[in-house]
């Protein structure tokens, strides 16, 4: 059971022979549960590492087990605080890789700026012309203008006429933008496959694992972008492409699919705040407004009987609502 924490089967036993009878010796552990000291000790030192033991202060060399209402919601704290420092550091990678990129810009024959929106436009439309096996997009933001919109269509029906296929991540909060949401439904029904996420990194596009095009500034994608063909890069952008369209939801699995309780962008929001960003930094992350995320907090902890969102996030996680996708 205790698995989903790190702890091996043997480091659960000896926890629970502890925690049923706390006077038991490591000699005595050896005994209840047929173990050899080695793998006695092994276990002893896991659960020290994780703060579910002490040492006692009656006995010598002997142990003392933590309360699991203490020393399990401790254990799920540090675990949610650490998957949230991962996140930061996908988060990070994703900055410098894009930073890197923009910056190396030196035309080597790898790398081609297209400064302006014009300029990146007719090149998509050419790329839509040659692509060969499949397109990539990743598309941030609430909504779309509606001359991307039309580009995209057009790009889009030619691409899936000559069967190329077309994968499109888009942010959870372009379902509430009326045109940016029907063109995901059309994209969907024309034979592409929509997914959702509720962050994205920044704008990419992907031709048949060969060709990246990313903006050439982050915060502001008019400024133009930049074409890659660098494999290494090319090869980079594709694996981010991956990891998050495993964790994206199918266009059509609705707005607020819900799993543990909570919907995807509910997840995402106590996730960002755990990491220690503001309101105003998730709404960002998010696309919604500070007030939205005000409204889903208050409601969260509500739900969870919570005093407060540090609360709100630990019961959370106790129940499981902060796993997986």
């Amino acid at each position: 059971m205790l698995d989903v924490l790190g702890l091996d089967a043997v480091a659960e036993d000896v926890y629970r022979a502890m925690l049923a009878d706390r006077t038991l010796t490591v000699d005595d552990l050896c005994r209840l549960l047929g173990l050899p000291e080695r793998q006695v000790r092994c276990a002893l030192d896991e659960l020290f590492e994780r703060a579910l033991i002490r040492r006692s202060s009656d006995y010598a060399d002997g142990w003392r087990a933590i309360d699991p209402q203490t020393a399990l919601l401790n254990l799920l704290a540090r675990q949610h605080a650490e998957l949230e420092r991962r996140r930061a550091d996908i988060v990070t990678a994703q900055a410098e890789v894009a930073a890197f990129i923009a910056e190396s810009a030196s035309g080597d024959g790898h790398r081609e700026r297209l400064p302006g929106i014009d300029q990146v436009i007719s090149r998509l439309e050419q790329l839509a012309e040659t692509a060969r096996t499949q397109v990539l997009g990743i598309t941030p933001g609430s909504a779309q203008t509606e001359a991307s919109l039309a580009a995209a269509r057009r790009n889009d029906a030619r691409l899936l006429e000559r069967g190329v296929a077309i994968r499109e991540i888009v942010q959870d909060a372009c379902r509430n933008d009326p045109a940016t949401a029907a063109h995901a439904r059309w994209l969907t029904e024309a034979g592409g496959q929509v997914r959702s996420s509720p962050t994205l990194p920044h704008r990419m596009i992907l031709i048949d694992a060969r060709i990246a095009i990313v903006p050439l500034d982050t915060a502001d994608p008019r400024k133009g972008a930049l074409q890659v063909t660098d494999p290494g890069i090319v090869g980079t952008l594709l694996a981010l492409f991956e990891q998050i369209w495993q964790s994206a939801v199918p266009l059509g699995a609705g707005a607020n699919p819900r799993r543990h309780g909570l919907s995807s962008r509910e997840r995402e929001l106590l996730r960002l705040l755990a990491a220690g960003l503001t309101d105003e930094a998730a709404a960002a992350r998010l696309a919604i407004s500070d007030r939205t995320v005000r409204r889903i907090m208050n409601d969260l902890c509500e739900r969870l009987d919570a005093a407060s969102r540090f609360e709100a996030g630990i019961k959370a996680a106790q129940a499981g609502w902060l796993e997986g996708p």
